[in-house]
């Protein structure tokens, strides 16, 4: 598994996952359910995970459905 991004926006959260799926993509969000541990304020981001073997694909969907400014800069 490869972190595609970290946001602490459920909507996006939820739109990238939905992307994905659609591409027939896997992905895991890690962290989620730490709000409870925080009290619910939304400080520790969630993390997206995908398989590293999906990982180009998953940015490049993402950068032309036009939301590439949730991505890091790519790492080696």
């Amino acid at each position: 598994m490869r972190e595609l991004l970290r946001t602490n926006d459920a909507v996006a959260i939820s739109w990238v996952d939905a992307l994905l799926s659609g591409e027939g993509i896997s992905c895991l969000v890690l962290d989620q359910h730490t709000s409870v541990l925080e009290g619910s304020i939304g400080i520790i981001p969630r993390r997206i995970m995908v398989d590293a073997d999906d990982w180009r694909q998953a940015r490049r969907l993402i950068a032309e459905a036009g939301e590439g400014a949730l991505l890091p800069p790519e790492a080696p």
